[in-house]
């Protein structure tokens, strides 16, 4: 890490992740470690627009990652990292673990354990900045034929994601109305393919409401 290097750290799950490669013995591979999706965008409007803060973008997102995954993993991929602007993005894999087979957690344990990670992110650096990531759906692809259920999931872990932005000053990016907004210029698939995963003008409206929302931030780091 470079002296007065600017840390902005993306962490989540796979809309996070976006296939970046992963692993130590890849970090020589510049092309894809910031993975596809909307991290790498916001990546590149910044870095291209400020290139002489040196500012530095990891991606720890990681597919299939519940709040729970986050907290197992989170000395390795964030505080060893000492973000500066750390950005959060979680919660559809609760969702779809607890309707798959109930090992996701509830509103109250998703509540408690996302406070335990920005507890310990601020205990490590108290000037980080946050940003915490409203998760959405779609009635798209495979989750049309269930998607009410998915919503019923949904909708308490985007209550309790704006709850906690407001409760640790973080910068809270709405993204669930976002999207059905987007329903009238195009069908549901058009923006989010399976109703989870954004297709690639869904990754560019998140990254635009990243930047909209976050600026505050991302114009004082």
């Amino acid at each position: 890490m470079e002296k007065n290097e600017k840390i902005i750290l993306f962490q989540g799950d796979s809309i996070t992740d976006g296939g970046r490669m992963r692993g130590k013995e890849n970090e020589w591979d510049l092309n894809h470690q910031m993975g596809h999706g909307y991290a790498f965008l916001i990546n590149s409007v910044l870095g291209t627009k400020y290139p002489g803060e040196n500012l530095r973008f990891y991606n720890r997102g990681l597919s299939g990652n519940r709040i729970s995954d986050l907290y197992g993993r989170w000395v390795e991929d964030c505080l060893a990292l000492n973000p500066d602007v750390l950005s959060i993005m979680v919660g559809i894999n609760d969702c779809g673990f607890n309707l798959k087979d109930g090992t996701g957690s509830s509103p109250e344990r998703f509540e408690k354990i996302y406070q335990l990670l920005l507890d310990e992110a601020k205990e490590n650096n108290p000037k980080i900045k946050l940003v915490l990531c409203e998760p959405f759906t779609l009635p798209s692809g495979v989750r049309r034929a269930d998607y009410e259920e998915w919503k019923r999931e949904v909708e308490p872990l985007q209550e309790k994601t704006r709850i906690l932005a407001q409760r640790n000053g973080a910068v809270f990016v709405p993204l669930q109305e976002m999207f059905f907004e987007l329903l009238k210029e195009r069908e549901a698939e058009y923006w989010i393919w399976d109703g989870v995963h954004p297709t690639v003008c869904g990754h560019q409206m998140i990254a635009d409401q990243w930047l909209k929302y976050a600026e505050e931030i991302w114009r004082d780091i």
